[in-house]
């Protein structure tokens, strides 16, 4: 009996020092979750009331803290980013199977990693919304007039029916691109760096996405993944979006969050460019925008009587061919509608719970920044 005390009494000591061991780890979780969430939420809250410290974070901070991250990031072939939101896919899965089966040894993490999540965030993407918005001309107007727009539509689609014509094309009519696209594209963004101070320094080399498919049906061109620092394209959309869509996502990574900035940029580190197939596709980026908006202040006469977009230009301006589409909803795991559905609820909620008022929208408002450039850059 003596013996059986003993060792009962060495026993219970271990017990008490892995449960005291325990604790300890988990009052160091929550302090940790705890010291991040504040910090995030003062972050937040000093972005929302303040542009200078916004600016100030974003033209001096964001980029030491970004810069050797995305250089580590960029060693990779694959998107590091589309590896993380498979994970994510993965433990979300995996986090509801435990919840069903009461089994909750993996819902311990998810504070620590709701925690890294939000400071993520806050750093490289919320914060970025509450900067002062871009200037793109010193002198604008107060407004524009209907033949300001007019004469800008008329300018953009000349530039695009004269760019067709000398683009090197197969046997099919498409586009063929000789050179090295990525490293075109960092280089025109660094073309333009003058422009603005925060496009200089590094940049990360923009890649393919694995689901390219998944996202033409979204009918997305690229992603800024802010947990990565990547520049990701979609793989199967027209060669002619490439070179403006890596342009544009390069342009999120230097702090233009925007959307209608990173389509400004983009189109001017193209036109910008030596390169023939990137000034096209500049042009042929920021079409649409402008020649929607004319289309709608005029009626369809006065529409008519105005430049016409040609055939080849029309057929270099689609997002994907139908060759592509085909393939697509051949693999499609989801019908392309409820995706389209998803990813545009998804995309305005995002745009308006950090300030972006008009949501999607905001895409299109590229068109009053073209405007006030080419005001004071008269047409060639």
């Amino acid at each position: 009996m003596q013996r059986a005390k003993n060792h009962q009494n060495l026993q219970r000591p271990q017990r008490l020092q892995k449960t005291d061991k325990a604790m300890k780890k988990n009052r160091l979780k929550w302090a940790v979750v705890s010291i991040l969430l504040l910090l995030s939420l003062l972050f937040n809250a000093a972005a929302w009331v303040s542009r200078p410290f916004s600016d100030y974070y974003t033209d001096n901070i964001f980029p030491k803290l970004t810069e050797g991250y995305s250089r580590f990031t960029s060693l990779f072939p694959f998107s590091v980013g589309e590896i993380m939101l498979v994970v994510l896919v993965i433990l979300v899965i995996a986090l509801l199977i435990t919840l069903i089966l009461r089994r909750f040894f993996l819902w311990k993490i998810l504070p620590v990693i709701v925690a890294v999540v939000v400071t993520i965030m806050s750093l490289n993407c919320f914060v970025l919304y509450h900067c002062t918005p871009m200037r793109v001309a010193e002198n604008t107007k107060e407004s524009y007039d209907l033949q300001d727009l007019m004469a800008l539509r008329d300018y953009l689609v000349t530039k695009c029916n004269e760019l067709s014509l000398t683009m090197s094309r197969d046997n099919e009519g498409n586009v063929v691109y000789q050179g090295n696209m990525k490293e075109t594209a960092k280089e025109a963004m660094l073309g333009i760096s003058d422009r603005q101070k925060r496009l200089d320094g590094f940049y990360a080399t923009p890649k393919a996405l694995t689901f390219s498919g998944f996202m033409s049906q979204q009918y997305m061109q690229g992603y800024y993944f802010p947990f990565s620092m990547e520049a990701n394209y979609n793989d199967d959309m027209y060669i002619m979006n490439k070179p403006f869509t890596m342009c544009h996502e390069l342009a999120h990574t230097h702090g233009y969050i925007y959307e209608d900035e990173a389509n400004f940029l983009g189109f001017l580190a193209c036109i910008e460019s030596e390169d023939p197939v990137f000034e096209y596709s500049g042009y042929l980026g920021v079409l649409n925008y402008v020649n929607n908006d004319f289309y709608k202040a005029v009626d369809k006469e006065t529409y008519d009587s105005h430049v016409k977009i040609t055939d080849l230009v029309k057929y270099d301006n689609q997002f994907l061919t139908d060759e592509a589409w085909k393939k697509v909803e051949d693999n499609a795991i989801f019908d392309t509608e409820t995706v389209k559905k998803a990813a545009d609820t998804f995309v305005d909620t995002n745009l308006k719970v950090n300030g972006v008022s008009s949501g999607k929208v905001s895409y299109t408002h590229v068109v009053s920044l073209l405007l006030d450039f080419y005001n004071e850059n008269p047409f060639d």
